[in-house]
């Protein structure tokens, strides 16, 4: 049987990453994951801080981990609205489809500072549940750690520039 494909997304806080996994996943007939909603439902109201959201974030990655790879084994695709913004946290998803041979798609969304704060400053106004975590503080203390994803790391990357 055929394994499905991984799709996955890098790009700066604010950068559309979860409009673009939504479109994605629905033209693709694929399973949408979103780090954000299982953190929503697993710990309401406990992500304050870049440090509660590495924590549960990190609680949350094994079983995720499990669940992606038994889905893609059955042929399923799945696009994951996780972040891949740093070396390590693309590592996980490295293990997550090379560990049983399943195909993937890194796209990376490349937009400016700018263009990811105005991004951010509407979302808080159409989501206040989030203006406590949509800052422009946060963004800059997020921003520290972004790495944008090179060739040598061997991702099958899928560039996404502003207007394209």
């Amino acid at each position: 049987m055929n394994k499905g494909t991984l799709t996955f997304f890098c790009g700066k806080m604010g950068a559309g990453k979860s409009t673009k996994a939504r479109q994605i996943a629905q033209e693709g007939n694929a399973v949408l994951l979103s780090e954000d909603e299982w953190l929503a439902a697993l710990y309401p109201n406990k992500i304050s801080s870049l440090s509660d959201y590495i924590e549960c974030s990190n609680l949350l990655k094994p079983q995720i981990k499990k669940l992606v790879q038994s889905m893609l084994s059955t042929g399923t695709n799945v696009v994951m609205d996780f972040p891949a913004n740093t070396f390590s946290q693309r590592g996980w998803f490295r293990n997550i489809f090379s560990e049983i041979d399943a195909p993937h798609s890194l796209v990376y969304i490349d937009l400016p500072n700018e263009v990811c704060l105005k991004q951010i400053e509407k979302r808080r106004k159409e989501q206040p549940e989030r203006a406590t975590t949509d800052t422009a503080d946060m963004f800059e203390q997020v921003t520290k750690y972004f790495m944008a994803p090179t060739p040598e790391e061997g991702f099958n990357i899928i560039k996404v520039e502003p207007n394209a």
